[in-house]
């Protein structure tokens, strides 16, 4: 029997500040999703599948299976909320490097 799986893939490309964050602040294990992919086996573990800061450095592409397209699309949608909320936690804890001088 055939199964039709489809496939969303996921490129990051940090900037050398944004790696330069990542590792300055531990981040490269930190779990970014909490996925099970449409090919796991019921046996296998969950940990096994999540998706880490340190998977997607490097510009790695990340694949992930999903059984439908309605499914596909959803798995998407969360990729780009929690890429959203990365990017902006990324920004915040940038130094910027300028210096504001205040007139008494």
């Amino acid at each position: 029997m055939k199964t039709t799986y489809y496939e969303v893939h996921l490129s990051v490309a940090f900037t050398h500040e944004e790696k330069q964050i990542i590792r300055q602040r531990g981040l490269l294990k930190t779990k970014l999703l909490d996925r099970r992919p449409a090919n796991a086996k019921n046996d296998a573990r969950d940990d096994k599948f999540e998706l880490r800061v340190g998977h997607l450095m490097d510009e790695r592409t990340d694949r992930f299976l999903c059984a439908t397209p309605s499914q596909a699309k959803i798995y998407e949608e969360n990729l780009l909320d929690v890429l959203g909320q990365m990017k902006v936690w990324l920004d915040d804890n940038a130094e910027t490097g300028t210096r504001t001088v205040v007139e008494f």
